[in-house]
C-alpha cells in the first residue's frame, strides 16, 4: 500500500504535519455497502525498526514493543492514555466494546492502518435493514487526530493480546520527536 504523508490540513486542521493517510481513502458511505467490508489485515505486528522512539512493522506501519519485563514504548502508553480519555465511552474499556459500539481490539486486527486512520478521522455508517452503527468523524478532534498513531498502536497491541486488560505499568520515556509533533499539533487550537 502507497501511503501519503501529508498534514491534517487534510481532515481540517491546518499546519499539523505528520500523520499518514491512505492515499485512496475514501469518504465514509451511507450505505450498507461498508457493512462487512474487510481491508487488508494488517501485517505481523512485530517491530522491525524504530524511527525517533516509534517502532514499525515490516510494512513501515506504527506498531507496538513490550520489553520482556512489560514496559510498553512510548507510543502505546499514549494511545491507552488517549483511549480511555476519547474511546472507551462508546467502545468499552481496553478496546473491548460495548452494547453501543464494536470491540475495537477486534476491530483492528482485520483493518489495514490506512482505513484505521480513514475511518478514525471521516467516520463510518454501517446500515442494515435492523440497525444504524454511525461512529462519528473525529478528524477535528486534536486529542485524537495528534495521537492516532497513538491509538492505533495500542489498539494493536490489545489485538494481539500482547497488553492485557492493565494500565501499563512501565513505559518508556516520551521521545523529543513526539513531543515536538505533539506541541505543533496541539497548538492548532
Amino acid at each position: 500500500m502507497r501511503m501519503m504523508h501529508f498534514g491534517l490540513a487534510a481532515i481540517g486542521i491546518v499546519a499539523c504535519a505528520g500523520l499518514a493517510f491512505a492515499e485512496d481513502a475514501a469518504s465514509p458511505s451511507n450505505e450498507a455497502t461498508t457493512v462487512g467490508k474487510v481491508s487488508t489485515p494488517p501485517p505481523e505486528p512485530t517491530p522491525i525498526k524504530s524511527t525517533d522512539g516509534k517502532y514499525l512493522d515490516k510494512e513501515g506501519n506504527p506498531t507496538f514493543n513490550i520489553t520482556a519485563d512489560g514496559t510498553v514504548d512510548w507510543f502505546t502508553y499514549s494511545g491507552f492514555r488517549h483511549y480511555h480519555s476519547e474511546c472507551h465511552v462508546c467502545h468499552g474499556p481496553y478496546g473491548e466494546g460495548s452494547s453501543y459500539a464494536p470491540a475495537l481490539k477486534d476491530s483492528v486486527k482485520d483493518m489495514s492502518y490506512g482505513d484505521f486512520l480513514t475511518t478514525v478521522a471521516n467516520g463510518r455508517k454501517n446500515v442494515t435493514s435492523s440497525t444504524e452503527n454511525v461512529m462519528p468523524a473525529f478528524g477535528h478532534n486534536l486529542n485524537v487526530a495528534c495521537h492516532i498513531d497513538d491509538l492505533y498502536i495500542y489498539l494493536r497491541a490489545r489485538s494481539t493480546g500482547a497488553l492485557g486488560r492493565v494500565r501499563p505499568a512501565n513505559h518508556e520515556g516520551k521521545p523529543v520527536a513526539a513531543a515536538l509533533q505533539e506541541n505543533s499539533c496541539m497548538d492548532q487550537r
